[in-house]
């Protein structure tokens, strides 16, 4: 990636970050954690969530896609719990990060959806190097679960700010990590749902799904959780 496009898909995604906050429709594409302060509210939104909820809960665990997302109430008899954070990545520690939010709750099944924000990165890491840290976020997932599954996260699309240079900078990156998601299930006991097919437009500005690109998501969600009520 030249120096030149880097630079370009940093001050995107740094402008990207500031209209969201601005604005509170969620529409970010940070590459970086969220701020300590949106980390720790979230945190205590899942928490208060789970606390007013039956126990044995879904957990859908992931980024701003899962964030945004409408989810169903629940599954089965579990509540469904919206446990998306804005700019999260497999760096983002989040089994760290959700096990206070849980406290002495067990989920019934956690659904991930994780790794556009890993991709979108100026010098994004290696298929290899991503897929041992998704690797180890799923080994401690399973230590709360025995139902695990991995939503296939979407691709970006030239729209909006998200440039042709900007997709072609993060298209090899994102092919790898998609590619990485199956085996990394069979090797940690999860299920992997890919997503059904995208029509563009699917997005709102290149990354976050639009009402189009929801509904594909959503089916993939649909079905990880019919699997899990099984």
């Amino acid at each position: 990636m030249a120096a030149k496009t880097q630079a370009r898909l940093g001050f995107v995604l740094f402008a990207l970050i500031a209209a969201a906050a601005a604005t509170f429709v969620l529409v970010r594409r940070s590459a970086t954690p969220s701020s300590s302060d949106h980390r720790t509210v979230r945190q205590l939104v899942v928490h208060y969530n789970l606390l007013s909820r039956p126990d044995d809960p879904i957990i859908v665990l992931g980024d701003s896609i899962v964030e945004a997302a409408t989810l169903p109430a629940s599954a089965c008899g579990h509540p469904i719990v919206n446990a998306g954070l804005a700019g999260a990545g497999t760096r983002s520690d989040l089994a760290g990060w959700l096990k206070p939010a849980l406290g002495p709750k067990r989920p019934f099944a956690i659904i991930v959806s994780l790794g556009v924000n890993d991709a979108l990165t100026a010098k994004p890491d290696s298929s290899q190097v991503f897929a041992g840290r998704y690797e180890a976020l799923l080994r401690e997932l399973t230590t709360l679960t025995t139902r695990l599954f991995i939503i296939e996260f979407p691709p970006v699309e030239v729209r909006g700010p998200f440039t042709a240079a900007m997709e072609k900078a993060a298209a090899a990156s994102i092919t790898g990590y998609r590619a990485a998601l199956p085996d990394l299930a069979k090797r940690t006991g999860a299920t992997f749902m890919p997503l059904p097919p995208m029509e563009a437009p699917f997005t709102l500005e290149g990354v976050h799904l639009n009402a189009a690109g929801y509904r594909s998501w959503d089916q993939a969600i649909q079905q990880a959780t019919e699997l899990a009520c099984r």
